[in-house]
């Protein structure tokens, strides 16, 4: 286990601990208000060669830090980067730069505060089709905890080759008969020919979530992420926020990119292939100049009650976009069927008094 002496940032104003203040450039204080700006960083953004991460030793399970406290002395176990101290409340963040892992690249820093979140809580909640009516009031989560959430981005070169086949549609004039009568109409054809190419392509940023600590769905549904605005690491942006470390190493992230880049090279190759539809049937992918970092991205996490039974929220810190578990209404969706139903048994109807 790590023993952690963290980061902290106390007020110059009254000596207490300062937070990052969402949307702004500086640390405040939660008491005293006195703000002091987070230190310019002195380096770029940067990309790491994944071959050279390859190349170095693994490090086995990563042991929980303990963080030792400087405002009360407590020590308390966590798997977090940064976190408050149960006892005094004291914003603690992790020295990154020591420690097995792969050091945080880069943060994209909340955009939204706590009300900016509620606000785009309480809009979601009255646009959910189907929810109960009380949903409506529902307008702040029980618990709402800003967090950072590990992803990893990816950049590589591909060359992919494919083997498939181009099809051309043709029309051809058929006979049939109906309610006694001959008639004719179009048919479509399709001519297959045999299709084989090469297409390249340079991936940027893909990204992949590097925590399995929650639904991995619903975290790449609170995309687009502003990744143009991300800023070199600096401990003073996890100031006040909790931030979770990594359990997805970044050789099964890249696994993960890979799928998300099969989806556009295939794309890339029936664009190649051309023709009025397209057949592939094997694609060979070279990848080359593999980098990668890892990023924080800001997510709002929440949960409220509901008829007794907890529900969670997530909201993405900067765009406001929302996603979440909700109750549905029985009565409503009964009632939605029953005039779908009713709709269909009157257009029969129609049909049939039409014929008759």
């Amino acid at each position: 286990m790590t023993s952690i002496t963290p980061t902290t940032h106390p007020c110059g104003g009254c000596g207490a601990s300062v937070r990052y203040a969402p949307g702004t450039a500086v640390l405040r204080c939660p008491y005293c208000g006195h703000e002091q700006p987070i230190a310019a960083p002195a380096r770029q953004v940067r990309e790491h060669s994944f071959d050279a991460f390859l190349a170095q030793p693994r490090a086995g399970e990563v042991a929980a830090h303990r963080f030792s406290c400087p405002g009360c002395g407590a020590r308390t176990e966590s798997d977090a980067l940064s976190t408050n101290c149960q006892f005094c409340a004291t914003a603690l963040v992790a020295d990154t730069s020591k420690g097995a892992q792969v050091a945080p690249e880069a943060v994209l820093p909340f955009a939204l505060d706590r009300r900016a979140a509620r606000d785009a809580m309480r809009g979601w909640t009255r646009t959910r089709w189907f929810a109960p009516n009380r949903l409506k009031k529902v307008s702040e989560a029980e618990s709402m905890k800003s967090t950072y959430l590990p992803h990893w981005t990816f950049d590589a070169g591909t060359v992919s080759d494919y083997s498939g086949q181009r099809g051309e549609h043709y029309y051809v004039t058929e006979t049939y008969t109906s309610n006694g009568q001959t008639k004719t109409r179009q048919v479509r054809r399709t001519r297959w020919y045999s299709a084989s190419g090469r297409v390249s392509r340079h991936f940027d940023d893909v990204l992949v979530a590097a925590t399995g600590k929650l639904p991995r769905e619903r975290l790449d549904a609170l995309e687009p992420w502003a990744l143009e605005r991300v800023v070199p690491f600096e401990p003073g942006y996890l100031s006040g926020h909790h931030s979770l470390r990594y359990d997805t190493e970044p050789d099964s992230g890249l696994e993960q990119a890979k799928a998300k880049m099969a989806k556009v090279i295939e794309d890339d190759c029936k664009r190649h292939i051309g023709g009025d539809t397209q057949r592939l049937h094997e694609v060979r992918t070279g990848y080359s100049g593999v980098t990668f970092k890892l990023v924080l991205l800001p997510v709002w996490i929440g949960s409220y009650l509901y008829g007794g039974r907890p529900y969670q929220i997530m909201i993405n810190g900067v765009g406001g976009e929302v996603q979440g578990d909700r109750p549905y209404s029985t009565v409503k969706i009964t009632l939605a069927v029953l005039a779908a139903v009713a709709v269909v048994a009157a257009l029969v109807l129609l049909y049939l008094g039409q014929r008759g």
